[in-house]
């Protein structure tokens, strides 16, 4: 019998367009890893909850891979803050499931909470993808930025030290979830995400891409493709590009600036664009909204470098895209962007978030087209290295330790409620778990 998985994500639907909302890269990782893992002889069904969307109740999303929609709360689309609620509604609707699931596998801390309700009731083991974390992002705010409210925190350690097995995208993760949330290093396992090596390529080149996408040939093009929130940077992106124009008037005449992406609710509205007036270049910027990922990869294609100056990042999957596409990479060296990113060799790193460090890179990068042509080389090397089937061959062997005795032996408590006495000694009811 195959291995079935399920996998859930309460706040954002795996059909979402990356880009849009709070749909991003966490977005593509369960797509693209649920599609690997079905390729590999699991079955995987995505449980998000259900908005409004005309979507059917089942979605056929892949051979072996399928989006069920959950009824919780009311059918339409809430504010993040609004979901700590419906929690509870969402494991309720879960259980009421008649498949049955080896495991589950929850991503970001409101399906890790789900997920510690369905464990228990179904009792099969948790294993939990943060994605992001309160405390890191709290550590690296923006100015005027608001910071993760407490509960998220206090969610996420209860996450973290109920779940099986722990999966951080890089060292770097796993190392904060132990020092932020005390995770135990024997649960925690570090798997790198992917690239879609079948979309993300470098295709027929540069000039291909342009010409398809309406852009002149020699200029100069910096990319920003994601969500427009403080935390990704693109404050800094639009300071950058008007330290460049102070270092370089000349070079105003071909800088193209595409901003590829959409407002998160995270965001204040139009605050990005009020500063590139404030400085005097939104006429080197062209703001583009969310695109499919096969046209995406056309705009990777297309730029000289893709500009990632995340002031929080757990891996970065827009920086290893653009990799495989041929296109360098200017990043900042935060979180997981050290790890697909290769500096010196496949782009470059930036410490800090100074726009003039990053307006200083972009001109060396403008005015050197032979390194710019290498690195883009390098990167196509850098990428290949990184697949999803590879991913999703060590997910698997995640998934089969935690099946193998990592959770505990459950048995009957009064109600008929589980009592999951687990391997510290931990008791956990589900009543508990409901409170």
């Amino acid at each position: 019998m195959s291995l079935r998985v399920a996998m859930l994500s309460v706040h954002t639907s795996p059909l979402h367009q990356p880009g849009t909302g709070d749909a991003g890269g966490m977005n593509v990782y369960m797509v693209e890893l649920s599609r690997a893992l079905a390729e590999q002889g699991a079955e995987v069904d995505l449980f998000t909850r259900c908005r409004g969307e005309d979507h059917s109740p089942l979605v056929d999303l892949a051979p072996g891979v399928r989006v069920r929609h959950l009824h919780a709360g009311p059918c339409r689309a809430l504010p993040k803050e609004a979901l700590p609620g419906l929690v509870v509604p969402f494991s309720l609707a879960l259980l009421k499931e008649d498949r049955r699931y080896d495991l589950i596998h929850s991503h970001y801390w409101l399906s890790g909470q789900a997920g510690r309700i369905a464990s228990a009731g179904w009792r099969i083991p948790l294993v939990h993808t943060a994605h992001t974390l309160a405390r890191v992002k709290n550590a690296a705010l923006a100015e005027g930025d608001t910071p993760e409210p407490e509960l998220r925190i206090r969610g996420e350690h209860q996450v973290i030290d109920s779940a099986d097995r722990l999966i951080a995208n890089t060292v770097d993760e796993a190392e904060a979830l132990g020092a932020l949330y005390g995770a135990s290093a024997p649960r925690t396992e570090v798997v790198r995400p992917g690239v879609d090596l079948r979309t993300f390529r470098p295709g027929a080149g540069r000039a291909a891409a342009r010409a398809r996408l309406g852009l002149p040939a020699d200029a100069f093009i910096p990319l920003y493709a994601g969500r427009i929130q403080p935390l990704k940077g693109p404050d800094v992106l639009v300071r950058a590009v008007a330290e460049l124009l102070l270092m370089a008037p000349d070079l105003r005449r071909r800088l193209l600036v595409p901003v590829v992406g959409g407002h998160s609710g995270a965001s204040r509205e139009g605050s990005v664009w009020q500063l590139a007036r404030e400085l005097g270049v939104t006429d080197v910027l062209r703001p583009c909204p969310p695109v499919p990922q096969s046209r995406l990869a056309d705009w990777y294609r297309a730029a000289d470098v893709l500009v990632v100056p995340s002031r929080s990042e757990s891996f970065g999957l827009v920086a290893l895209e653009a990799q495989a596409c041929g296109t360098p990479v200017l990043a900042a060296a935060v979180g997981g962007l050290p790890t697909a990113v290769w500096d010196g060799v496949t782009g470059l790193l930036v410490r800090g978030h100074d726009p003039v460090e990053y307006a200083r890179r972009l001109l060396w990068l403008a005015t050197h087209p032979k390194a710019r042509e290498s690195m883009g080389e390098a990167a196509v090397r850098h990428a290949r290295g990184m697949s999803w089937r590879g991913s999703a061959a060590r997910t698997i062997g995640v998934y089969e330790t935690a099946m193998s005795g990592a959770g505990a032996a459950a048995r009957p408590c009064p109600g008929g409620l589980p009592l999951l006495e687990e391997r510290e000694g931990r008791r956990t009811s589900l009543a508990s778990l409901l409170v």
